[in-house]
């Protein structure tokens, strides 16, 4: 009698809503494709995964093309736990951009490493506990010089903040926004990643950092006048004198602002 061929193993992690629109995640993949647009161009044939891309592949589908304007040769993978939502996804294939089944096991062919794994609003329906672990697993796929994005935003993509870490482990977090929205730069803190939305309390080094955006945007009030893009601006260089922003006026422009995990991480993680 032949051996049997064992079962395929389980997916790693859980369902989640699978909420998406068309153009949900533009500003979290406008800034991958700067930041880390060169390293793209630099690998052979890279690799990006859009892990979790919800109940429609809108996500993946948007994310390859905005890589390619900066790495032409960059393929994505979209996986996805729930089968049915891949069997949905498959008929937007295309040359570059397949679907699968998987977790964070991150099943690609021949063990192969991406150079890239987008994680939004995936991790939001779990335990803060859980996070480390999932972050070691997914960063323990990567390529040598691979990023994982892991953050949340609203539904229709004007505010997020994503922690960006590497293969050594998390190294800056980006708060990005449309700033016509914006009231006050702690708006953001309902978009904080799981690793620190429950960490917007004083004492932890989030909640001090929210206090003094909302202080120094409060301080650049005269400069409304020249429109919200110019407040954000000076309120970006107020902060830098205080926080390690590695970020200047050419993503501020954008909305963003980035300053070093190790400056936000939790207090007890320090």
């Amino acid at each position: 009698m032949a051996p049997r061929t064992p079962p395929p193993s389980r997916p790693v992690g859980t369902v989640t809503r699978g909420t998406t629109n068309p153009n949900r995640l533009r500003r979290m993949d406008r800034w991958i494709a700067a930041v880390h647009g060169p390293a793209l161009r630099r690998a052979d044939a890279p690799v990006a995964v859009d892990l979790g891309y919800g109940a429609a592949p809108w996500t993946a589908v948007e994310l390859l093309a905005r890589l390619r304007a900066e790495a032409p040769h960059v393929r994505v993978v979209g996986i996805e736990i729930e089968p049915a939502r891949v069997t949905g996804a498959k008929p937007y294939e295309r040359e570059g951009l397949v679907f699968r089944h998987g977790g964070f096991e991150v099943p690609l062919d021949g063990g192969e490493r991406p150079a890239l794994i987008r994680a939004a609003n995936v991790l939001r329906q779990y335990d803060e506990e859980q996070v480390t672990d999932v972050w070691a697993r997914l960063c323990a796929r990567l390529a040598p010089d691979g990023i994982l994005v892991e953050g949340t935003c609203d539904e229709i993509g004007r505010r997020h903040v994503w922690v960006a870490l590497g293969p050594e482990g998390a190294r800056t977090v980006t708060f990005a926004t449309r700033l016509g929205s914006l009231d006050r730069p702690s708006d953001l803190a309902e978009r904080l990643p799981k690793a620190l939305i429950h960490r917007n309390v004083p004492g932890e080094p989030v909640h001090a950092f929210l206090r003094d955006f909302d202080r120094a945007w409060a301080a650049a009030a005269p400069y409304a006048s020249l429109g919200a893009r110019q407040r954000w601006i000076r309120t970006a260089r107020s902060l830098a004198a205080d926080w390690p922003l590695t970020d200047g006026p050419r993503r501020w422009r954008q909305g963003e602002l980035t300053v070093r995990w190790d400056a936000l991480r939790p207090a007890e993680a320090t």
